[in-house]
């Protein structure tokens, strides 16, 4: 069934999206202890002197641009997703167009509101930073199998999903073109890092949500709504 179900490729050579977390202004590591820039250097050297001996860099960010490909496929990054189940292999996602981002993640994010903050009915605020990726690959175009099986854009589950997953990693393939299950848009799951290259900024975007409340304003301009995106239409 597998086979039938990954016989049709598209030679894929185009951006993707990638939507994480991220701040807009970055934010110096030590300047909680002090004002003054000057002892932020005294604290970089001090703490440069007592660690132990290594290659790695002294601060390192997970999502710098060295990371933003080979971060997902580390082992100790692994997580249940829906063309993995977290225990064999990772998986990076990214997507057609910035909307299809917003709808995945603004699921995904709403959700964190409810489990962390569930009593609190007051607007949290989360940033995020959307990426541009290259993308040259021969991928297995899932578009339109939905029609056949439904289940690949279930939003409850993923059992069915992960069978793919799991065979496109046993046979080696690059990557899969599938239907987002939250919108009318295309995403992209990649399992093979060096189809992957050509990270670069595209921007950033403010999400503001009430765990008490069905809403989440996206902002591309802070302050100013570019999106209204209510989460139970995405459950």
């Amino acid at each position: 069934m597998f086979q039938e179900l990954c016989a049709r490729n598209a030679d894929f050579r185009g951006d993707l999206v990638r939507n994480i977390k991220g701040i807009r202004r970055t934010q110096h590591l030590f300047d909680d202890l002090s004002n003054d820039p000057a002892d932020w250097e005294v604290a970089i050297a001090l703490e440069g002197e007592q660690r132990i001996p290594t290659t790695a860099a002294i601060v390192s960010r997970p999502f710098d641009y060295g990371t933003v490909i080979t971060y997902t496929f580390d082992s100790a990054n692994w997580h249940a997703t829906r063309f993995s189940d977290g225990k064999r292999y990772g998986v990076w996602y990214g997507s057609r167009d910035v909307k299809t981002t917003v709808y995945e993640t603004v699921f995904h994010w709403h959700r964190f509101l409810l489990d962390s903050f569930a009593d609190e009915n007051r607007v949290i605020t989360g940033e995020r930073r959307l990426l541009d990726v290259r993308c040259d690959a021969l991928l297995i175009d899932l578009g339109g199998k939905q029609k056949r099986f439904p289940v690949i854009v279930s939003r409850t589950s993923y059992a069915f999903t992960r069978s793919i997953g799991a065979y496109v990693h046993e046979q080696g393939l690059n990557a899969l073109l599938v239907n987002s299950a939250r919108c009318a848009g295309v995403n992209a799951a990649v399992f093979k890092p060096e189809r992957l290259s050509n990270v670069r900024e595209k921007m950033f975007l403010t999400y503001r949500g009430n765990p008490t409340e069905d809403k989440c304003v996206v902002e591309r301009t802070p302050g100013r709504a570019w999106m209204n995106v209510r989460p139970s239409d995405l459950a």
